[in-house]
């Protein structure tokens, strides 16, 4: 397990759009599927992570939270599931349901949509305005496996907060950490190390 941060993705780049199957339903989400939302979130999550765990009950709160507002959620798992079978589809269905996510949970097999968000740790936040420019990109909160903090989301649903009320988060953003993406042999993004 690599202890890897967020790239910091330039804030105002705009969501690339992604075909991919809700690992749940077997529907494909794209960028279109939120197309009625004020924002969207994506968030690149895995099963096997210990960052994840200690923060999945309350990305699960997140979907509860914001599943009636203006706000899209999708989370998506990019990990080689050859090397890492916790992260494959089927147990990302049983993740998703145990935990009760109300938003979709997608599988991205090539790796490329984690490749053009510039994702590089589980987890890792991209929250998108009404134009789908990025506003913020960074830390859940300040809790970490082992550190004490509370695990509360205040960084990300402050910043979610702001743009659901028509404003801009503030630029002062602290990156995600987390394992790094488990890439295919071969397969590692020049971004990434």
């Amino acid at each position: 397990m690599a202890r890897t941060e967020s790239t910091m993705l330039a804030l105002g780049t705009p969501a690339p759009d992604f075909q991919l199957p809700d690992v749940v339903t077997g529907q494909t989400i794209s960028l279109g599927t939120f197309a009625e939302k004020k924002a969207l979130l994506v968030m690149f999550i895995c099963r096997h992570c210990p960052y994840v765990k200690h923060v999945e009950k309350e990305l699960a709160r997140l979907g509860q939270d914001y599943k009636d507002s203006d706000l899209g959620i999708v989370a998506i798992s990019a990990n080689d599931a050859a090397a890492y079978p916790d992260d494959a589809p089927d147990s990302l269905k049983a993740m998703a349901m145990e935990l009760g996510f109300t938003f979709p949970l997608c599988y991205d097999e090539s790796q490329e949509t984690a490749k053009a968000y510039t994702a590089a740790c589980t987890p890792d936040f991209f929250l998108f305005d009404g134009d789908r420019k990025l506003v913020y990109r960074g830390q859940l909160d300040d809790s970490r496996p082992r550190n004490d903090a509370p695990v509360t989301g205040k960084d990300l649903r402050q910043a979610i907060d702001t743009v659901l009320s028509g404003g801009t988060p503030s630029e002062d953003q602290k990156p995600s950490l987390g394992c790094n993406i488990k890439w295919k042999p071969g397969n590692e993004p020049a971004y990434y190390g």
